[in-house]
């Protein structure tokens, strides 16, 4: 299990998908509004993947990637295929390293929680893995959000917090 190179299905299938999203590589038609929201220097002011031109994310975010490498993924709305924000998922040895964003114009409508909810319980499909994510400090909705999935935290460093799930997150939401 911990020697396996997790291949990346192609751009067209989903990895994982909650009720009103799922989860997939990105595709060229994604980049600009990916390059609007991860540009958007208050936005992101917690996050280190941004400011990069749309050539550099296109480089980024299209190239073949494994799992273990780390890998950015789009979260499209089902409704109307529009590109609502992107996850992190890195696979170390028995860890799995998360990360989230939602655009600003789709916060505070629960998509984070559905969507991370869901991509714990498609990594805990993987095997027996631990479930960890890093927040800014400052970052209180993310803190918030991985507080109600159970995360609890584990570490605090160089101001950032780490947080690794406590329990099976399977059905809490």
């Amino acid at each position: 299990m911990m020697n396996e190179v997790t291949k990346i299905e192609p751009t067209s299938q989903a990895i994982f998908e909650s009720e009103r999203c799922y989860v997939r590589r990105f595709a060229e038609s994604d980049l600009d509004a990916f390059v609007d929201y991860r540009n958007n220097v208050e936005w992101m002011k917690y996050q280190s993947f941004k400011g990069y031109s749309r050539k550099e994310y296109k480089e980024i975010l299209l190239k073949e990637t494994t799992l273990e490498s780390g890998a950015q993924f789009a979260i499209v709305r089902k409704a109307d295929q529009t590109l609502i924000g992107d996850v992190f998922i890195k696979k170390e040895d028995t860890i799995f390293w998360i990360g989230y964003t939602v655009s600003p114009s789709f916060k505070r409508q629960g998509y984070a929680s559905e969507v991370v909810q869901t991509m714990v319980e498609w990594i805990q499909q993987q095997g027996d893995y631990q479930i960890m994510a890093g927040v800014a400090k400052e970052n209180s909705a993310s803190i918030e959000l991985l507080r109600k999935l159970q995360f609890k935290q584990v570490d605090d460093e160089d101001g950032e917090l780490f947080f690794q799930l406590s329990k099976p997150a399977l059905g809490i939401i």
